[in-house]
């Protein structure tokens, strides 16, 4: 499973700072993007699309969930798969993110001993 494109829309660094070691350490490619302006502009130049969008909610032009319907139709012939990372973890707000068109749900803080495996079985969700 390892060796697969994964882009990180978080503009805390100590977030990604973490997020990108785990799962370089896994062997995935990770592309760190600022904001939803820059994710958006670049799946729409085209390059290969990632394999899966890591999406933090919380950014500086807003919420990361109000990004979700825009990015819909930008990766012809599938859909993006897109995991919520968060540290919104309110009864029901797994639900929330799921029913905004979010494929999947990982809450901060990041447990960094199932970080990769969670990340890793949204990917093969994927697969299937």
């Amino acid at each position: 499973m390892s060796g697969r494109r994964i882009w990180v829309v978080e503009d805390n660094d100590q977030n990604f700072d973490l997020i990108d070691y785990l799962l370089a350490e896994a062997g995935h490619r990770v592309l760190r993007l600022r904001d939803g302006d820059e994710l958006r502009s670049l799946l729409a130049a085209s390059p290969p699309p990632p394999d899966l969008v890591l999406l933090d909610v919380n950014l500086p032009e807003g919420s990361g969930l109000d990004l979700v319907p825009s990015l819909r139709g930008l990766v012809p012939g599938r859909q993006l798969p897109i995991v919520v990372v968060t540290a919104h973890a309110m009864r029901g707000d797994r639900e929330r993110f799921l029913a905004a068109g979010c494929t999947g749900y990982i809450s901060k803080p990041i447990e960094t001993a199932r970080f990769v495996a969670e990340v890793e079985a949204h990917l093969a969700e994927e697969l299937e």
